[in-house]
């Protein structure tokens, strides 16, 4: 008897960074989004300056698991984050996470659009409906910010 892991239910690519962060005892992964310029590989290398793992940068594949939605990088950009002004880099092993189910979708935005005290907000990919996270990528407190979402997000 052969035993398969199942296959993805659906597939898409999206013009999204993916980083993950350590939640407990497994890693969730932020799909950050935003148009070209916005901050999404800034805002992903501060986050793996302060502990997190590339999962892709520019493009990101997500694939349907089950109830899960899980993130990988294009082989052709697996490991590659754009930093601005310094060109195309390759991080190292310790700094890349092959794939992690995403617990968060994040859109960046100017301060303007962020509420104070937002409502909750949610958004279906591949039908698995995820929380979305309005924050603006540049602010002192944007790492910090999201860390406190994602791991929210995943304890629920």
């Amino acid at each position: 008897m052969t035993i398969r892991s199942a296959a993805p239910l659906a597939r898409t690519r999206r013009h999204a960074t993916c980083v993950a962060i350590r939640c407990g005892r497994s890693w969730r992964a932020a799909l950050l989004r935003g148009p070209s310029g916005a901050g999404k590989s800034d805002l992903a290398l501060r986050l793996i300056e302060a502990g997190a793992r590339l999962v892709a940068d520019d493009q990101t594949e997500l694939a349907r698991r089950g109830s899960a939605v899980i993130a990988t990088a294009p082989a052709r950009l697996a490991g590659l984050i754009e930093v601005r002004g310094v060109g195309i880099v390759r991080l190292g092993r310790g700094r890349l996470i092959g794939r992690a189910p995403v617990a968060l979708l994040v859109d960046l935005v100017p301060p303007e659009h962020i509420e104070r005290l937002p409502d909750p907000a949610t958004e279906g990919l591949l039908g698995v409906n995820l929380p979305v996270l309005m924050l603006t990528p540049f602010e002192a407190s944007a790492v910090a910010k999201l860390r406190i979402a994602l791991t929210r997000a995943a304890d629920a």
